[in-house]
This record gives C-alpha cells, structure tokens and sequence, in this order.
C-alpha cells in the first residue's frame, strides 16, 4: 500500500462531518426564501425543515450497519453520492414535493455519515490519540455549520439564493468522493474479512512504522475478529449491555439538554431579548465561529482529560448556563443589562457544549461496541441520536408557546444535572484504552455476573 499522510487520511476520514454541519445548518437561512418563493404554509415548512432529520434517521438505520458487511470505506464513497444527489437535487427541486424527497435523500448521507465516520475514525486511530481523531468529526460539523451561516448570508441578496444555498454541498461531497478514493480501509474490517496483511500495511502507516506496536494491536484485532459477527441478539445480550446503555444515554442526553434548540434558535433568542434582525444574524456568524474554536480546543485536549470528567464538566458549565439565561430573559423586557447577561449565558452554554458533549458522545459511541456489532452498534446510537433530535425540534415551538422561553430553558438545564447522575451512574471510561480492552473488559464483566453470587468474591 502507497504511504499515505495520517492527517491526509483523518481530515478526508472526518470531512463528512463537514457535510453533515452545512445540511442541517444551511436550512435556517434557506427556509426564509424557499417559503415565499414556494409559497408553503406552516405544516409544509416545517416538513421541508425535518426532512433531512427524517433522513437521517433511515441513513442511520439502514445504511450505518450494512458498513460491518461492506465496510467503512465502501459506505462512506457510497454516502458522498448521496450527499451530491440529495444537495443537487434541493437545489433544482420545481416544488415542494420535489423538495422534501431530496431533502430525505440529503438527510440518509447525514444518519450515515454520523454512524460510520465515528466508527472508521476509531478503528484507524491508536489509543492515545484516538479521542484526539474521533473528535474532529466534531470539529468539521460545526465547520459545517459555521460555513452554513456564511453562505446563508452571502446568497441572501439573490432572489433564488436558496438554490445556491443548498446546492453548495454538492462541492464538498465531490471533494469527500474524491478523497475517499484514496483512503485506506478499517483494518478492523480488513482482519474480519481475512485480509491481514493489508490491515498490517494500514496499521504500520497510521503508527509511523512501528512494528511492535503494530504487532501487538493486530494480536488483540485478531482475537476480537474471531467471534463470528453479531447481530440485534448480541446489541441487546448481557456482554454489550454496558455499551447499549452508554449509546442509548448519551445520544438521548446530548438533544435532551436543548443544544439543537439553542444553535438554531439563536437569532430568535436574539431577537426576544432586543436585538434587530441584522445583529442577530451577525451574532449567529459569531456563534459559528466561536463554536469552531472551542471545538478545536476540546480536540486539543480530549485524550489529555478523562471522558467522564468532560462530561460532567460540560452538564455543570450548561446547566448553570441555562438558569441564569432563563432568569435573564424573565427579565430582559426593556432591561439592557439583562439582555446582556442572556447573551453571555447563552455564549457560555454553547461554549460547554462545543468543548464537551458535542464531541465526546460521538467519540464514545465510536469506542464502546465489540467490534462484531460495531457498525450496527453506532448506527443504533445514531438512530436514537437522530430520533432525539427531531423530537426535541419539532416539540421546541409548542413547548415554547406553553412555557414561555424562560421556563422552557429551565427545563432543559434540569435535563443537564440529570445528565450527570446518568454518567456517574452507567458510563465508564474509555480513555487510553485501546478497543479491544474496552471489549474484553465488558465480556470479563459480563462473565462474572454469570458466575453464582457466592463464588463470585474469590474471582
């Protein structure tokens, strides 16, 4: 195998991410001139809106667990011609069915991308840096976004900007095509499909030729490879109860405590507490941008800092966050001060987020499954990810309405102390470990437990 740059391989292994940030950021902006020009009523804009979300729930589904057959680097060719078909295809949509279906389309690559690109980027990586590379999936959707919020702006002086808007995705998922071509597979999957010779190739090249170190992962690779592949039996058996419950929590987690809500809902919030619509637009540029940069800081340190210390980090700085933005907006009718102090509250909220469980929940589930159900693990987490998400979207308006914006963030940051509990409670740690001790950690535990009660004390 050619020698290939590791940080060719990460930043092409994680441009899908990038793909994933612009086509659920790039609506909020589009959706302004796609409803006067299509002429759509509230029950059609919201559709147009969670369409990608819909998506992305079957993308998840149906094509995150086909990458244990087929592997990582086959559905992630295979999700970048999805992406340039769905982002084409809204760009020249006639009408709004036209639309919606593209939309779809575009929201399948999105589940896809979440469920594979953690996954690839956990096999490839060694085990100190593994959260370092996992996380920049991260890293590149809020890029996404923050180029999402650039080009909202750049194409709203023309009258079919929306088309431009949409269509730009086309350009990066070309780039992601051509790229992959070049990337190696899993070698995880190499060892599962009996070619250990070129997952030893890959492994020398991500390790910078060392072969002791190549020597020992591939000894572990091959012990796990040889549990024949698992299916939905063994995701819910006894031995991937700890990681099934870890997928499920943190994905419910990370959309419960109303990141989403916040990231697009921003200019409104702007708005409510006194901002003119042109700040509020510029302000959400400037979230953008600070979202980038605290996400680059937490790759930075994510393998220097335990997992569960970030979290719970992260669920404090949020729900603290949250309390005085909501105690800020009770009050922030014609007080100055106290629309001031939201901003910084919300500013801060998304600070936490970014530099926490934005990328640590995606680099966790890469890590926890054996890797018999590794695809289909992550596409699981990803699915009820995505699932939460569009709950907590379409249920953000009415809530809003009965509520009241204050009360509602109260609610959220109450999610977040509960967060924590949840970590302390079923999360443990993956740090510095390398996959295969994760996996061997939770058969040894899951064999103890069938051990009887009283002979339990003498393993």
């Amino acid at each position: 195998m050619r020698r290939i740059s590791t940080g060719f391989i990460y930043f092409f292994g994680a441009l899908g991410g990038l793909l994933f940030g612009y086509d659920t950021g790039v609506i909020s902006g589009a959706i302004l001139f796609i409803q006067k020009q299509m002429a759509l009523n509230s029950w059609q804009q919201g559709w147009v809106v969670s369409a990608v979300l819909i998506g992305a729930v079957l993308g998840a589904a149906i094509i995150g667990p086909s990458s244990d057959k087929f592997g990582r680097k086959n559905l992630l060719l295979l999700s970048s011609i999805i992406f340039f078909i769905g982002a084409l295809g809204s760009a020249f949509s006639p009408e709004f069915w036209t639309l919606v279906i593209s939309r779809i389309i575009l929201g399948m690559a999105v589940g896809a991308a979440s469920a594979l690109i953690p996954t690839y980027l956990a096999e490839l990586s060694p085990a100190d840096k593994r959260g370092t590379v996992s996380s920049l999936f991260q890293l590149m959707v809020m890029t996404g976004i923050f180029v999402a919020y650039v080009t909202n702006y750049g194409f709203s002086g023309i009258y079919t900007g929306w088309r431009w808007m949409l269509g730009f995705a086309a350009i990066p998922a070309v780039i992601l095509f051509l790229g992959g071509l070049l990337l190696p597979e899993s070698p995880r999957f190499l060892v599962k499909i009996n070619q250990a010779d070129k997952a030893e190739e890959v492994l020398l090249n991500m390790n910078k030729g060392n072969q002791q170190a190549v020597d020992k992962e591939l000894v572990n690779i091959h012990e796990a490879a040889n549990i024949k592949s698992g299916g939905w039996s063994e995701l819910f058996g006894k031995m991937t109860r700890p990681a099934l419950i870890i997928g499920i929590g943190l994905a419910i987690f990370q959309q419960v405590m109303g990141c989403n809500t916040v990231l697009y809902y921003a200019p409104t919030i702007f708005t409510d507490v006194g901002f003119g619509v042109s700040a509020a637009l510029i302000a959400h540029i400037g979230i953008g941008i600070f979202n980038v940069i605290v996400t680059a800081v937490a790759v930075m340190i994510m393998d220097k800092i335990d997992r569960k210390k970030m979290l719970n980090i992260g669920s404090i700085g949020m729900g603290i966050s949250l309390v005085v933005m909501s105690i800020a907006m009770k009050f922030s009718g014609g007080s100055q001060t106290a629309a001031v102090i939201c901003v910084i509250a919300l500013t801060v909220y998304i600070a936490f987020f970014s530099g926490t469980w934005g990328p640590v929940m995606w680099v966790m589930i890469g890590e926890v499954f054996p890797l018999n159900i590794r695809g289909l693990g992550n596409s699981f987490a990803s699915v009820i990810n995505w699932s939460a998400n569009t709950l907590v979207s379409l249920t953000f308006p009415s809530l809003l309405d009965f509520f009241g914006t204050g009360s509602l963030f109260l609610i959220y940051g109450a999610l977040c102390f509960l967060a924590i509990w949840f970590v302390q409670r079923y999360v443990f740690e993956t740090r510095n470990r390398s996959l295969e001790e994760i996996e061997e950690s939770m058969r040894e535990r899951a064999d103890v437990v069938d051990v009887p009660q009283e002979h339990q004390s003498q393993i």
